[in-house]
């Protein structure tokens, strides 16, 4: 089971340890690769990223990301997101492996069932994607907290 936690990570199955913003790429890569093989990717913005699949779900999990407009002081560092998406293939049922929000299989019931129960907007940082060749919601992500405005010295 996976269970998402909005503004810290995501907890892996079979105690393979936890995905905390802000860790480190190889930290990152270390606990997923006790679950699956870890594949390198590519996000726009982002210094790292990689996928694996476990039990019909596919993880991308990326960090190290740079601020849009160019201003260091706002790069996000460690790890930034993780999103998991249900395998094109599983799509039409429950998925094999729970992916948990409040005690709420986000992938195990129709997306009208699961969004009437969970609001994403009350979880800041998570997005959910309801797939349009299904009822069931597929993909759910979830990204670190809001980079916090600190003040420069002298203001």
């Amino acid at each position: 089971m996976f269970q998402l936690l909005p503004g810290k990570g995501v907890i892996l199955p079979r105690r393979a340890g936890v995905l905390t913003f802000g860790m480190t790429e190889r930290t990152a890569q270390w606990a997923v690769a006790t679950l699956a093989d870890v594949r390198k990717s590519w996000v726009c913005q982002a210094g790292w990223a990689f996928t694996a699949r476990y039990d019909g779900v596919d993880l991308l999990v990326y960090g190290d990301c740079a601020d849009r407009a160019g201003r260091s002081e706002r790069d996000r560092h460690g790890l930034a997101a993780v999103v998991l998406d249900r395998c094109r293939y599983t799509l039409t049922g429950p998925s094999a492996v729970p992916v948990v929000l409040d005690g709420v299989d986000v992938f195990g019931y129709p997306a009208t069932e699961v969004l009437d129960v969970l609001a994403p907007a009350d979880h800041p940082g998570l997005r959910v994607h309801d797939g349009a060749l299904s009822s069931y919601l597929s993909q759910v992500s979830v990204s670190g907290p809001p980079f916090d405005a600190r003040p420069r010295s002298g203001t």
